[in-house]
């Protein structure tokens, strides 16, 4: 699997990627500076966590205008797949690949713990190594992670299947329905705001986000 992980000015999150999709497919993604304005051959882009020109303005909104967002856009057009967690999923939505929006977390604290996720469909690229239904564990470390759409928006994405997971032990930011991740309409791109990537080996304290890393490379080597 040939993936990219892009880098913002406040990324801190792109080694922890790096180490799970090596781990996965063997392979070093490529690491891509904000500024490019060109993608090589890959098949995956991931926007990982951080804290992308500081936040400034609001989560995810600068950097949803930096020059590669351009390249990652026809990427996706011509049927490439995107990844975003955390910062990336806040990115997705400003840039309006994914819709809805991360809003400030109920209670206004910033959260940083582990949860507990459950998954709502098995059948896409980024789901695959899961059952549906299947619960896992996950850290979350963010203070705008309240997933937000207006209803009807919320309806169609029930309705079109495109809630990718959802908190199952609670609601710790107060996302609408309890999401923690969605898909685009075609399922090429998936956003969720706890980090599978910190769970990839025995060392970090558990597998539990190793299927998702897993399921990828399983899908791009058939």
């Amino acid at each position: 699997m040939k993936a990219g992980i892009v880098v913002f000015p406040g990324t801190n999150r792109e080694r922890d990627m790096a180490i799970a999709l090596k781990g996965a497919s063997g392979r070093a993604p490529a690491m891509l500076w904000h500024r490019e304005t060109a993608l090589p051959d890959l098949d995956l882009v991931v926007l990982p966590g951080g804290f992308s020109h500081g936040d400034y303005l609001r989560s995810g909104a600068m950097a949803a205008h930096a020059p590669i967002m351009r390249a990652v856009r026809d990427f996706a057009a011509r049927g490439g797949y995107v990844l975003g967690v955390c910062n990336g999923f806040q990115i997705l939505t400003e840039a309006q690949m994914l819709p809805g929006a991360l809003l400030r977390n109920a209670g206004m604290r910033f959260l940083s713990h582990d949860c507990r996720l459950r998954v709502e469909r098995a059948d896409t690229v980024f789901t695959r190594g899961w059952s549906q239904g299947d619960q896992f564990r996950a850290p979350m470390a963010h203070g705008d992670g309240n997933y937000a759409a207006d209803p009807d928006t919320l309806d169609r994405l029930e309705g079109e299947g495109r809630v990718a997971f959802r908190y199952a032990d609670g609601n710790p930011n107060g996302s609408a329905r309890a999401i923690a991740g969605v898909f685009s309409d075609d399922l090429r791109i998936c956003g969720l705001m706890p980090h599978p990537e910190d769970l990839v080996d025995p060392l970090m304290g558990g597998i539990d986000g190793k299927p998702l890393f897993d399921g990828l490379v399983e899908a791009f080597v058939q």
